[in-house]
C-alpha cells in the first residue's frame, strides 16, 4: 500500500512545487530584463537629452557639442560595450559608436527607430531567455520645438543578462530540490505513521487466522480513526475468543460428560452378552457401535484440548523427532504391506516436539491407512527458507481438487473412504495443534496418484517474529 500510496503523494508535491517554481523563475527573468531596460531607457534619454542641443549647422559651439556628444557615445561603447547611436529622421547618423555601425534597412533595430520617429519610446523588447535573442535594443526620440528630430538607439548585448537569469533559475531548481527533498522525508514519516497501524493491523490478522487467537494489535500511533479501529478489532477478536472458548468447552465438556455413561453402557452391554449368550451377534455389534462413538468422543475432547492448549515452543531437532515417528509407525506400515521411510537430516526448529509428535502421528497414521501394500509412504524433511518442512507423501488413492478443499474439515471424509475406521477428526486435531505454535498443514495432489501433506514449523523463535510483525500476545 505504501508504494502507491507513496508516489502519488510525490507527484502530488512535485505538482504543487512546479506550480509555484515555474512562475517564479517567469517573474524572476521578467524582474532582471527590466531592470536593464530600464538602465537603458535612462542611458538613451540622456543621450536624447545632449542631442537635442545638437543641429545641423557650422558653428563652432554646435560643433563642440556634436563633439561632446560623439565622445560621450565612444566612452559608452568602450565601458558596456553596448552600441549605441544618434540618427535623424534621414537615417543619416548625428553621433555614433562604434564608428562603422550605422542604421539597418531592417529588423529590431529598425523597427524601434521607426517606432520612436512617432514621438513615443520604442516597446519594451521580448523577454530575453537564457537560450535565446542575443541583442536588447531600446530607442528614445530626441524632440526639438515638438518635432522629432532624431533617434537614440541603442543595441545591447544581452550575455551577463542571460547568465543572471540562469543563475536565478538555478537558485530556484536548487530551493526547488531541496523542497523536495524534504517534502519527501515528511511524505516518508507520513506514510509510515498513518500506514504502520494498518501493517500491525493485517500481521495481527493473519495471526489470528492461522489460529493464534490471543494475537492482539498494539494501540499505539497513528491517526485517531485507525487508533479506534485498533481498539474496535481487539474488542472484536476479544469476543470471538469469547465465544469460541465456550464452545470448546462446552464440547470438552460434553464429550467428558459423555464418556463415563458411555462406559457404563459398554460395560452392561459386555455382561449382557455374557447373560445372553443367543444375542451374542446384535450385542458385538452394538458394542463396536458403542466403541466406535467412545472413540468419536475421545477425538472431540482431543480436539478442544488442542484448540486451547498453549504451545510449548522449544529450539527441536524436528529431522531427529520425525526419524523417532516414522520408527514408531514402521511395524503398522510393515504388518500392513506398506514400506515406510524418511529422509529426516539434522534441522531445526522452533515447534512444540509433543503437539507436532501428535501431528505427525495422525498424518502418517492417515497415509499408512490409505496406502496400499507393495506401496510407499516417504517422509521428507527439509529446511525452506523462514520456516521447515515435513513431507508425507503416500501412493495411495489421493484426492480429488474438490475434496482437497475440504480435507481437514470436522468429520469430514471423502465418499469414497466410508468403510475405512475413522472420525473424521485426526487431521483437524493435526492443524490446531501445529496452528497454536505457529506451524501450518497444506494438501496437494502426489504425481501419478496419491496424496502429499506438507506440514511448515517456523525456523525462528517468537521474539523474532513478534518483531517481524508487530503484534503482542497477552
Amino acid at each position: 500500500m505504501r508504494t502507491r500510496l507513496l508516489p502519488l503523494l510525490i507527484v502530488l508535491m512535485a505538482a504543487v512545487l512546479l506550480a509555484l517554481g515555474v512562475p517564479l523563475a517567469v517573474s524572476t527573468a521578467s524582474a532582471e530584463q527590466q531592470k536593464v531596460v530600464v538602465d537603458r531607457i535612462d542611458d538613451t534619454a540622456f543621450f536624447a537629452a545632449v542631442a537635442q542641443f545638437v543641429t545641423p549647422s557650422s558653428s563652432t559651439v554646435l560643433d563642440e557639442r556634436q563633439e561632446t556628444l560623439s565622445s560621450e557615445l565612444t566612452s559608452y561603447h568602450k565601458v558596456y560595450g553596448i552600441r549605441v547611436g544618434v540618427f535623424y529622421r534621414s537615417d543619416a547618423p548625428m553621433a555614433h559608436a562604434p564608428g562603422d555601425w550605422f542604421l539597418p534597412d531592417e529588423g529590431e533595430v529598425r523597427d524601434a527607430f521607426d517606432e520612436a520617429l512617432l514621438s513615443r519610446r520604442s516597446d519594451d523588447p521580448e523577454q530575453v531567455w537564457p537560450w535565446q535573442r542575443e541583442r536588447l535594443v531600446v530607442a528614445s526620440p530626441v524632440i526639438r520645438d515638438g518635432d522629432v528630430v532624431a533617434v537614440v538607439v541603442t543595441d545591447s548585448p544581452t550575455g551577463q543578462l542571460r547568465s543572471r537569469i540562469l543563475e536565478s533559475w538555478l537558485v530556484i531548481a536548487a530551493g526547488l530540490v531541496a523542497a523536495m527533498l524534504v517534502a519527501v522525508g515528511a511524505a516518508l514519516r507520513l506514510t509510515g505513521w498513518v500506514l504502520r497501524p494498518v501493517r500491525i493491523l493485517d500481521a495481527t490478522t493473519h495471526d489470528i487466522a492461522t489460529g493464534r487467537l490471543k494475537s492482539r494489535v498494539a494501540v499505539a500511533g497513528g491517526p485517531p480513526e485507525l487508533r479506534r479501529l485498533a481498539r474496535s478489532f481487539n474488542e472484536m477478536a476479544d469476543n470471538v475468543e469469547d465465544v469460541l472458548e465456550q464452545q470448546r468447552a462446552f464440547v470438552a465438556d460434553a464429550s467428558h460428560q459423555l464418556r463415563n455413561p458411555l462406559a457404563a453402557l459398554l460395560l452392561r452391554m459386555e455382561l449382557l452378552g455374557l447373560t445372553v449368550p443367543e444375542a451374542h451377534e446384535e450385542i458385538a455389534s452394538v458394542q463396536a457401535e458403542g466403541k466406535r462413538l467412545a472413540q468419536v468422543l475421545d477425538d472431540l475432547l482431543d480436539l478442544a484440548l488442542a484448540e486451547h492448549a498453549e504451545a510449548d515452543l522449544r529450539l527441536t531437532d524436528i529431522g531427529a523427532l520425525t526419524a523417532e515417528r516414522v520408527a514408531a509407525w514402521s511395524p503398522t506400515a510393515d504388518a500392513k504391506g506398506v514400506r515406510l521411510t524418511g529422509d529426516c537430516p539434522p534441522t531445526t526448529a522452533w515447534v512444540d516436539p509433543i503437539a507436532l509428535s501428535s501431528a505427525l502421528d495422525a498424518v502418517i497414521d492417515n497415509a499408512v491407512k490409505f496406502t496400499p501394500a507393495d506401496e510407499t509412504v516417504t517422509v521428507t524433511v527439509a529446511p525452506n527458507g523462514e520456516t521447515s518442512t515435513i513431507a508425507v507423501a503416500d501412493r495411495g488413492p489421493g484426492l480429488t481438487d474438490e475434496e482437497l478443499t475440504r480435507v481437514g474439515d470436522r468429520f469430514w471424509r471423502s465418499g469414497r473412504h466410508q468403510n475405512i475406521k475413522g472420525s473424521g477428526l485426526g487431521l483437524s486435531i493435526s492443524r490446531a495443534l501445529l496452528a497454536a505454535g505457529g506451524g501450518s498443514i497444506t494438501y496437494d495432489h502426489h504425481a501419478p496418484h496419491g496424496l502429499r501433506v506438507t506440514v511448515r514449523v517456523p525456523r525462528s523463535g517468537p521474539g523474532a517474529r513478534t518483531d517481524d510483525y508487530g503484534f503482542t500476545d497477552r
